[in-house]
């Protein structure tokens, strides 16, 4: 099974990281569902920037906490 750290841009333009196992699955639901997260809930629709694969959960959420922490500009360069 693979992993996915994420990165969706909200429709007031702030981002949304997170991991998941399925990532179609997953973003489906940030933009349809009742199950996607509350922060994106309210800032739909979303769009999938970025996203990258890894063997275990725990370096998906790993990575996910490193890019967390970088400013704004930083994580716009994974996809500029």
């Amino acid at each position: 099974m693979s992993y996915f750290m994420y990165i969706l841009e909200c429709s007031d333009h702030s981002y949304y990281i997170g991991c998941t196992n399925d990532l179609q699955k997953r973003f489906k639901q940030h933009n349809q569902s009742k199950w996607g997260a509350h922060y994106t809930k309210i800032r739909r629709p979303v769009i999938l920037k970025y996203s990258e694969q890894f063997e275990t959960l725990l370096e998906a959420r790993h990575r996910e906490s490193e890019i967390k922490g970088w400013r704004r500009e930083k994580k716009e360069s994974l996809w500029k």
